[in-house]
């Protein structure tokens, strides 16, 4: 990060046109646009409900805390939108290496009975794939109770990292 000397690392950025919108509109408007980032009714509504958010970080801080207070229900009702909204069919890759991830993404499935959920912000496109097969196969061997736990880790992140695009785009 570069810093100049008018703000520190520690400073927060300013709120921006798109969280200045956020802030603004009907809770109902705010709540469709959230689940756009987590498919949770219950986190989009709390979400919401905390507004206004003076900068980015305040939201992100939000945001974590309610994926944090996520139940079961609410945890199982984002995995079906990942399922119905957010493939990984998009990223990169040979079409075994396609062929690969769908039989992982089956297996995983099958296993765990939702959808397998990583957070590939950090990698450049052309990694995305192979650290995608390799976190499948690694997950694969955790039991259901922790794989719980790193489910909504990693919903958590891809969270953050849609909301981050959601006030940048």
């Amino acid at each position: 990060m570069r810093l100049t000397p008018e703000r520190s690392e520690h400073e927060p950025r300013s709120a921006g046109p798109k969280l200045a919108w956020l802030n603004t509109v009907p809770a109902a408007e705010a709540e469709e646009v959230l689940l756009r980032c987590c498919g949770s009714r219950r986190w989009a509504a709390r979400v919401a409900a905390h507004r206004p958010y003076p900068d980015h970080e305040a939201l992100l801080a939000a945001s974590d805390e309610a994926c944090y207070d996520l139940t079961f229900a609410d945890l199982a009702e984002a995995l079906a939108e990942e399922t119905a909204h957010h493939p990984l069919s998009d990223q990169p890759g040979t079409p075994a290496a396609h062929m690969a991830l769908r039989a992982a993404h089956a297996a995983y499935e099958s296993r765990f009975g939702h959808a397998f959920l990583v957070c590939l912000d950090g990698y450049a496109a052309e990694e995305r794939m192979d650290q995608a097969l390799a976190s499948v196969r690694v997950r694969l061997g955790n039991e259901v109770e922790r794989e719980w736990d790193v489910t909504a880790d990693e919903l958590r992140a891809l969270t953050r990292a849609r909301l981050t695009h959601l006030l940048r785009s």
